[in-house]
């Protein structure tokens, strides 16, 4: 890294030696390329890191003591990576990291290390994961609750909502895209890894719905963002801190649970579908909401496409189906040939069982995580979408659990599906006026996508999951009986 680089990168922290000295990121990127692919929110699996470029570096607590107090230095760095042949070379994906400077790490922490830099202003110090550290975790709640400024980074506040000092941190361990600390039984704090310039939907969404009195959702407390130079003027979302709702089941595990002991599960499907309207309602109401006709159905649909050919490429096993999946896609590009148009509002974007919660008392559901699908650019999880893609996905989250559960996906398990489904489109009817099931062609067209979807996330990253997709792969690729909102297929698969 130049010297003009760092002092960029670092042009509003000049008295702080440590974030401007030029030997940083050349001294801690050996442990970073052996650490940062393991990570589960490293996007660039299967490609070899060539190097970093620092795009910023703020020293949160200084990590030049040679005490036992830990330092916590913020990086924005892009990874370089290899290109595969025939492809353009890119700029690489950004990547928020938290480090922990320590001379002498605990042993409670030993699993957060990094290394230790051989050379540079941390040699000899050990390097880790801070966001594995409650302390330095509470020290990131206390700036969330003094809005301000440092270096590149803007911590701001919103709403009513007070947030006490020094409520204990206790990080998420489950393996995620992102990163999350609870404070207390009070907040929740997702930090996002891989950073592009803008709101991210995450922020943005939550604070719309708050705006419209609806409680479907948590409404954010605090955020913090960078202004870093390469983000063309426009703050980056860094991470968002938003009640933490306690005593809550995720939508997932109760759905395994009622597959463990055979218990029927329509009501509650019933009840999130009413949940899922009230919130796809209220994103209407706020924010701008589009007509697609034929030439952006048509658009759609090839960029469907692509998706298809792109993922048949690399997940073979996808090959046989693809002529058949491309049916579904070409109905609903004809979708527009009569005139008819369908609405296309600010959706989830990445609705499953998962990202959704029912309280313990009253068993009222609310839906989190509005970030959308964290492969896809930042812009496109941004656009209006028609509604009926959150409901897709939904749909594929019951027949995921009803093959993931002990049952393994026997006759029985895939009934409770059928009527899982059904049971979801008709809350989702009562509540928003629309019964799903009405558009067959979005419908058939938008699960397929996320089936597709679905095989090269689990190719990429849990194999042995491959055979959930695959199955409903072969059910979409029979065709329109295959792909019906309500079932599973004659064969149930």
């Amino acid at each position: 890294m130049s010297d003009t680089a760092s002092t960029r990168a670092t042009r509003n922290t000049p008295d702080r030696p440590l974030v401007t000295a030029p030997d940083l990121l050349s001294s801690l990127a050996p442990l970073l390329a052996e650490w940062v692919p393991r990570q589960r929110w490293f996007a660039g699996k299967g490609r070899l890191i060539t190097g970093f470029g620092l795009i910023a570096a703020t020293e949160l607590l200084p990590c030049t003591s040679d005490g036992s107090t830990p330092g916590l230095l913020h990086l924005l760095v892009r990874a370089q990576q290899s290109t595969p042949a025939g492809r353009e070379a890119g700029s690489g994906d950004c990547y928020q990291l938290l480090l922990g400077v320590h001379p002498a790490l605990p042993p409670q922490l030993a699993p957060a290390a990094i290394g230790r830099p051989t050379g540079g202003p941390l040699r000899g110090r050990t390097v880790y994961d801070a966001l594995l550290d409650g302390r330095l975790c509470g020290l990131l709640l206390e700036r969330l609750r003094m809005p301000g400024r440092l270096g590149t980074l803007r911590f701001r506040r919103d709403g009513d909502l007070d947030i006490p000092s020094g409520l204990p941190a206790r990080p998420i361990a489950v393996e995620q895209s992102n990163s999350s600390i609870v404070y207390g039984d009070t907040f929740i704090l997702k930090v996002f890894r891989r950073i592009e310039p803008g709101v991210n939907p995450d922020l943005e969404l939550p604070r719309a719905l708050a705006d419209a009195k609806c409680a479907r959702v948590p409404a954010p407390a605090a955020w913090f963002e960078s202004a870093a130079p390469d983000s063309g003027g426009e703050a980056s979302t860094l991470g968002v801190l938003q009640p933490f709702l306690p005593g809550s089941a995720d939508g997932w595990q109760l759905a395994l649970n009622a597959l463990a002991v055979r218990a029927d599960f329509t009501g509650s499907a019933r009840a999130l579908g009413h949940a899922t309207a009230e919130v796809h309602t209220a994103l209407a109401q706020t924010l701008p909401v589009t007509a697609l006709r034929r030439p952006q159905l048509e658009a759609i649909a090839g960029q469907m496409n692509e998706r298809l050919d792109a993922t048949a490429r690399a997940v073979p096993v996808l090959q046989p189906y693809r002529a058949r999946l491309r049916s579904a896609f070409d109905a609903l590009a004809a979708v527009g040939h009569d005139g008819r148009s369908w609405a296309a509002q600010r959706i989830h974007g990445d609705l499953h069982l998962g990202q959704t919660l029912r309280s313990a008392g009253e068993g009222r559901w609310s839906l989190i995580d509005f970030e959308g699908e964290p492969a896809r650019p930042l812009a496109e999880r941004r656009q209006p979408q028609p509604a009926v893609r959150d409901v897709a996905a939904m749909l594929r989250s019951f027949d995921y659990a009803a093959r993931s559960g002990p049952a393994g996906g026997d006759p029985w398990s895939l009934e409770w599906a059928r009527r899982t489904r059904a049971a979801y489109c008709l809350g989702y009817a009562e509540a928003g006026g629309l019964d799903p099931r009405s558009a067959p062609e979005l419908m058939r067209a938008y699960e397929t996508d996320k089936a597709v979807y679905e095989v090269l996330y689990e190719a990429r990253h849990r194999p042995d999951w491959l055979p959930v997709p695959m199955a409903a792969i072969r059910r979409l690729a029979a065709g329109p009986a295959g792909g019906d909102p309500g079932g599973l297929g004659a064969d149930g698969r």
